[in-house]
């Protein structure tokens, strides 16, 4: 019978350990702690305040967007009494309109409209629009019959043709008896399902599918998740399975009027337990049957703490650097990659920047590593004057890295020489640990069912983003899966 009294350590502040407090405490844990080591939490759902015409409003530099399938997301809001807007949006409420630009040729810099038959008409371009909505089709349809079960959070057995967690179905979505929100877990065998351990790329030729890379890419490698060519589909079909899919063509999407980090903001407000701030977690030591936990504080001060049980939710690959992490841990967490996603807030000259946000799908392609892929326009009522942020990938598989500082130069000379809006500032310029996940060999190896069968040794669980997905939604869910099965 499950002790509601133990004392649990959750290392994370952002939207995995957050979640991970929500999910203990409608359980009945409350002795719980939660340490982050930055002054914030949120994580990559990070909302800074900028100024323009006398009026302070929130930029997003991570997480932006939201949409119908969001459940997880949905729980977190409800919990901590904070909204989204849309897919309906108002007058001064921010917006997420799109359009598409050119980078090369004579066409640089230009508005073009890949979507839209009517615009720039020719029949070879008709044609592959016809493809294009047929593929969409089959896709959905392989989805729903070949690939059965590819929808569930998590990637618990599928290297072994099994899908087993918690369901992403929209249709008849009722949640569970004991009031928790989502619909009860999934379970099933289905051998083709080991075929999401391959490239997005090469799942899309093996089904004949190739055309829809064209509506992915946009969502998908634009926010820095990586290319087709190197990354398996179960992340991306996962991530953007056909509902989310569908949402984001359509625009039917949500977004915060104070920025997704005061969705964690709220959430930590209410909980019994609110993040310790600026203490980061210096070492872990797990005698038997006991979790020992030393913290530094903003101040130097170190403090040694023992409790029952650990959850980590932060990067497991840098788990070693501070616990006495085993040689099985060790080996596991170090096959973990990332992507290197850079991004910066833009102020324009005045009344010179872009009106709308804009999507450059040849800057999506490895061949332009390290070159401005998206920016996004926020607030439409500020026209011109709307500062952006810009967002680049710099790593891809097989190449060099592009370094840091030239992908801030490249990126600047995209904005600036290619679609002539003249930067005049740059107010807010990081580069975040993105995405993590492992290689195709390494997922059809059984990377993630070997993570399972370690979940609970040394009175320790793992979390976060490598257990589902690196977005706000499969990582809260991911945590609800944890604390449900676990405690």
């Amino acid at each position: 019978m499950a002790n509601k009294d133990e004392k649990i350590c959750i290392i994370g502040g952002g939207p995995a350990g957050l979640a991970c407090g929500v999910y203990l405490e409608k359980k009945g844990y409350e002795n719980y702690t939660i340490y982050e080591k930055l002054n914030k939490v949120g994580g990559k759902a990070y909302s800074p305040k900028i100024e323009v015409n006398g009026e302070k409003r929130s930029y997003e530099t991570g997480a932006i967007m939201g949409a119908i399938t969001y459940h997880a997301v949905s729980e977190m809001e409800e919990f901590g009494g904070y909204y989204h807007k849309g897919p309906d949006f108002k007058k001064g409420e921010p917006n997420m309109r799109r359009e598409y630009r050119s980078v090369s040729g004579k066409d640089a810099g230009k508005v073009i409209e890949p979507f839209n038959p009517k615009a720039d008409f020719s029949f070879k371009k008709l044609i592959k629009l016809v493809k294009l909505k047929k593929q969409f089709k089959k896709l959905a349809r392989l989805m729903e019959t070949k690939y059965r079960g590819y929808d569930c959070y998590g990637h618990i057995g599928v290297a072994k043709g099994e899908y087993y967690g918690i369901s992403k179905l929209v249709d008849g979505y009722e949640g569970t008896a004991d009031g928790q929100a989502f619909p009860n877990y999934l379970e099933g065998k289905n051998p083709a399902l080991k075929d999401l351990a391959l490239p997005f790329k090469k799942f899309c030729e093996i089904n004949g599918v190739e055309e829809v890379q064209r509506i992915w890419i946009g969502p998908y490698t634009s926010f820095g998740y990586g290319y087709f060519d190197e990354i398996p589909a179960a992340y991306v079909l996962k991530y953007l399975d056909m509902t989310t899919a569908k949402e984001f063509v359509g625009l039917r999407l949500w977004t915060w009027q104070d920025g997704t980090q005061e969705i964690y903001n709220a959430v930590n407000r209410k909980l019994k337990h609110p993040a310790i701030l600026e203490t980061e977690v210096v070492r872990i030591e797990r005698p038997e049957g006991k979790v020992v936990v030393t913290t530094r504080n903003g101040k130097g001060e170190e403090r040694t703490e023992e409790f029952d049980k650990l959850i980590v939710t932060t990067p497991l690959d840098y788990f070693k650097e501070y616990a006495d992490a085993t040689e099985e841990e060790k080996e596991l967490f170090g096959k973990i990659v990332h992507e290197k996603y850079v991004d910066f807030i833009a102020r324009f000259e005045e009344e010179q920047g872009p009106v709308i946000s804009g999507y450059m799908f040849e800057n999506m392609e490895p061949e332009n590593l390290g070159h401005a892929m998206v920016y996004y326009h926020r607030w439409e009522d500020q026209g011109k004057n709307c500062p952006c942020t810009v967002y680049a990938l710099r790593n891809h598989t097989g190449d060099p890295d592009i370094p840091y500082e030239k992908t801030l130069e490249m990126m600047k000379d995209d904005i600036n020489k290619v679609l002539k809006f003249p930067i005049k500032e740059v107010l807010y310029a990081q580069e975040s640990y993105y995405c993590p996940h492992v290689s195709p060999e390494d997922y059809a190896s059984g990377w993630y069912d070997k993570l399972e069968a370690i979940q609970g040794n040394k009175n320790t669980y793992f979390a976060g983003e490598i257990l589902s997905f690196g977005d706000m939604e499969d990582t809260c869910a991911a945590s609800k899966d944890i604390v449900g099965r676990f405690f």
